[in-house]
This record gives structure tokens, sequence and C-alpha cells, in this order.
């Protein structure tokens, strides 16, 4: 495995350890769904430099999706596409996380934690396997 595959997957792990110290708390579910995006996003970059798969300099999930297709598959993208509105430029720090209807809740919360989880696990366990 390349040493950038090993970085993307280290800063994924990253954002999950941080939605696990932040989950269940109500006044912080937006933190939670904005680890989430960025887990997954680092998943996917992580496939992407593995592989060569073109350019990641986009942050749209079904967009860096599309680009491992051929490889991994089956991940929920209802939840990608929900996840993609709450990237936004670091210029408005109020609004850090937040969803088209404000903050997610506690349930939505732990949905997107548990699929940045869940993909996280199956991206590196992919290119573990590759390369064993």
């Amino acid at each position: 495995m390349k040493t950038i595959t090993r970085e993307w997957l280290k800063a994924a792990n990253d954002d999950l350890i941080a939605m696990a110290v932040m989950s269940g708390r109500e006044d912080i579910t937006n933190m939670v769904a904005f680890h989430a995006q960025q887990a997954i996003e680092k998943s996917f970059k992580a496939v992407i430099e593995e592989f060569n798969l073109g350019n990641i300099k986009t942050h749209q999930l079904e967009s860096l999706y599309s680009k491992i297709l051929p490889l991994l598959s089956g991940f929920n993208e209802t939840i990608l596409a929900e996840l993609d509105t709450v990237y936004i430029e670091a210029r408005y720090p109020g609004d850090l996380g937040l969803m088209p209807h404000g903050k997610p809740s506690c349930d939505e919360a732990e949905i997107y934690r548990e699929e940045a989880i869940k993909i996280k696990e199956q991206v590196e366990a992919f290119l573990t396997n590759r390369n064993s």
C-alpha cells in the first residue's frame, strides 16, 4: 500500500475517533455529520490514490464514489448525497456541519457515523486484502 494511501486512511480514522467522542451529544450532531463526511471523503481518496484513478480535488462524495465504483460498491448513495450537503468552505463557522434543514438529529448523526465506519472499514479491508 502506498504511503499516501495509509495517510488518507489514518486521517479518516482520526475523524472516526472524533465522532466517537462526540456521539450522543445533541448539541454537536452537526459536527458528527461533518466528521462523517470527512471520514468518507478521505476513505474514498485513499482508494483513488492507491489506484491512480484521477483528480481528487473535490470534496463531493458522490463524485469521489463514482471514481471508485469499478472497484468498490454497495454504499448508501442516499446518505452520501445527504452528507454532500454538509461540506462547506470554512468561511462560515456557524454553519459548519449543518444540513439544509439545520442540525441533524441524534439518530441521523448516528446513522452517518455508522455509515462512515462501515465505509472506512470496507475500504481498508479491500486495500489490505489487495496487498496481501
